[in-house]
Formats: structure tokens, C-alpha cells, sequence
């Protein structure tokens, strides 16, 4: 009897220690999260000290090419076991270096990612605006090499870049790049599993049962709410095709698929579903809605056409069953003004 009350005092004096605990975990893991970013950022900024003093050398002394042997040599000798001192990762510091060494707003940035990370975008990546596309990217998402490699490669910046979107007429100043950055101009569906003569019913069933694909090709902050999502407008029945939240942009995305080419008549039942989604669904602390009609083919001049008159904020893409961008499209990219427009949004 006496142990038990004994058990029983005990008990009530550490009653609620379970939000001390998850207290200190917190605090554990956002310390050890900073512990590595702030690791991570003095490697950098060591393999930046190297690139200068190697290529600052070379240049004062005239030294050619075999000094980065002979220093690769040295210094795995002097640190034995380190991964970082081969030849082609000190040549990787000293383009790294030369890379940068000019850009007041991508110096600092290149901290903020891991090192492998840097390289594949420093190799891979044709242009300071292409390469700042993908470390804000990098560091908005923490995308890992598989998945940064994986949207360079299926061109990812230049699809956000050719996107078609009345925005400019339909969205507040402070809202539209924002909401340009989460459109692109053509979705991969390539893990869509269709025969030759599939239906559009078929396609959002194929694009429903690989949602976390799906959402990952919309490109991020987007999460699922429905497909055939019904709404009612007097007596009529409207169903969209598949309802999304974008959560940076705090919107209802509404989704209209087409197996065909892009018809005006679209942009106009998609303005119907904004309106009766405005009214119905969307919450008061919610921006407004944004419609996405994604197509297998469009005549771009004829969308900007079909969309100048239209109220409602809607973008037109297209979509492809395999991974490939049209040499003739890479030329219909912005001017580099209008890149780096879009691109301070990252800045927010």
C-alpha cells in the first residue's frame, strides 16, 4: 500500500514531462539541422579559398596544369582518408570559383547547398539565370542530386520560363510571379501507364493513381483534394477534372486535362469553374483561385489570344508522355530582363 502511493506521488510530480520532451527534441534536432548548415557553408567556403589560391597562383606564377596533381598528391598525404583534395574535385574549385567570383547575388547563395549540388549545377547549367533557377530551387525544396539532376535534365527552367498565363492581367502585382513560378509551359506524365487510344477519363485515372508522381511533377507546394471535384451552378452539375492547393500561393488550382489541342471554348468553361469555385469553396483568407489547362498540343499565339479577355487567372500547358523539349522552343525563351524578373521573386 505504502509503495503504491509512494509510485503514485512520484507519477503526479512528473506529470506533463511529455511536453519537455518533445520540447527538447525540438531543440535537438533544429540545433543539429543548423550544426550542418553552418558545416555545410564553411565547406564551401573553403573550396572557394582553394579555387582563388589555385587559380591566383597559376596565374601569378605561370604554372600549368600538373601543379593540381602535384597539390592533390600533397594534400591527401597531409589528410589522409579525405574524399575532397582529388585533382578533379580541386579543378572543380578553381571553375567554381571563376564561376561565381563575379556574381554579387550567386556568391553568397552557393553556401546555401550542399557541394554536390553546386557541381552538377555548375556543369550542367549553361547560364548564371538557369544556374540561379536551380539553387533557389535547391534550397527551397532540399532536392537531392537524383531529383536535381532529374528536373535539369527534363528542363525544368525553361518550361517555368515559356509558361503561357494571363496572369499580368488577372493577378495582383505582389501575386503574379509567384504564381508564374507554379506553372510551367509542359508536364512529363511519363509514369502514366496508357494505351495508344486512351481517353482524358483514362489519363486523370493514370494521373490519380500516381499522385505523389503527379505532385511532384507540378513542381512542389502542391497537395491533392479531389478529381471529378463537383460543384453546382443553378441546376447544372459541373465536375472538374482534378482540384489541387498550392500552399505558397494559399489557392484552390483547378485542373482541366484535354488529349486534344487547345480550344478557346476551354478558357471559358475554366473561367465558370473559377467563378462558382470563388464563391462556394474558396475561403475567406484564401487567395483567388487559379486554373490550369493542360493540353496535348496548343498554337501559342492563338492561347495568348483566347486568354486576353478572360477574367479569371488561368495558364494553358501541355503535357507529353516522355521527357524532350523542342530545339525551336529554347529559342523562344524570355530576354534576360524578364528572367531576372521572374527570378527576384526567390528573394521574397
Amino acid at each position: 500500500m505504502v509503495r503504491e502511493m509512494e509510485k503514485q506521488m512520484k507519477k503526479n510530480e512528473l506529470e506533463g514531462y511529455e511536453l519537455l520532451v518533445d520540447d527538447l527534441k525540438e531543440l535537438i534536432h533544429k540545433k543539429q539541422y543548423n550544426v550542418l548548415k553552418l558545416i555545410n557553408s564553411e565547406t564551401i567556403n573553403l573550396y572557394w579559398e582553394i579555387g582563388e589560391e589555385i587559380y591566383r597562383q597559376q596565374k601569378d606564377k605561370g604554372w600549368g596544369k600538373s601543379i593540381v596533381q602535384v597539390l592533390s598528391t600533397e594534400l591527401q598525404k597531409e589528410f589522409p582518408g579525405a574524399k575532397g583534395y582529388s585533382a578533379a574535385n580541386l579543378w572543380r574549385m578553381r571553375n567554381f570559383y571563376l564561376t561565381y567570383r563575379e556574381s554579387e547575388k550567386l556568391a553568397p547563395l552557393v553556401r546555401e547547398i550542399s557541394w554536390s549540388n553546386n557541381i552538377i549545377i555548375m556543369e550542367k547549367c549553361k547560364d548564371l539565370f538557369q544556374r540561379e533557377f536551380y539553387i533557389q530551387m535547391t534550397k527551397r525544396y532540399g532536392w537531392t542530386k537524383r531529383v536535381l539532376t532529374n528536373y535539369i535534365e527534363t528542363q525544368t527552367y525553361e518550361k517555368y520560363m515559356l509558361n503561357q498565363t494571363n496572369f499580368d492581367l488577372t493577378l495582383p502585382v505582389e501575386k503574379r510571379e509567384k504564381a508564374k513560378l507554379a506553372i510551367k509551359d509542359e508536364y512529363i506524365f511519363d509514369f502514366a501507364e496508357l494505351s495508344p487510344e486512351y481517353s482524358e477519363h483514362e489519363l486523370e485515372i493514370q494521373l490519380v493513381n500516381n499522385i505523389r508522381a503527379f505532385l511532384i511533377e507540378m513542381g512542389g507546394d502542391y497537395t491533392y483534394i479531389g478529381n471529378q471535384y463537383h460543384l453546382v451552378a443553378g441546376n447544372r452539375d459541373l465536375y472538374i477534372d482534378l482540384l489541387l492547393f498550392h500552399r505558397r500561393l494559399k489557392s484552390l488550382i483547378a485542373i482541366e486535362l484535354k488529349i486534344g489541342e487547345f480550344e478557346a471554348e476551354y478558357a471559358g468553361k475554366m473561367q465558370l469553374y473559377l467563378t462558382v469555385l470563388a464563391e462556394q469553396v474558396k475561403l475567406p483568407d484564401e487567395n483567388p483561385s487559379i486554373g490550369i489547362i493542360i493540353c496535348k498540343s496548343k498554337d501559342k499565339t492563338y492561347v495568348e489570344y483566347a486568354l486576353k479577355n478572360i477574367n479569371s487567372p488561368i495558364g494553358v500547358a501541355t503535357y507529353k508522355l516522355r521527357n524532350t523539349l523542342p530545339d525551336n522552343l529554347k529559342a523562344l525563351l524570355p530576354e534576360p530582363e524578364e528572367i531576372a524578373r521572374r527570378l527576384r521573386i526567390f528573394e521574397e
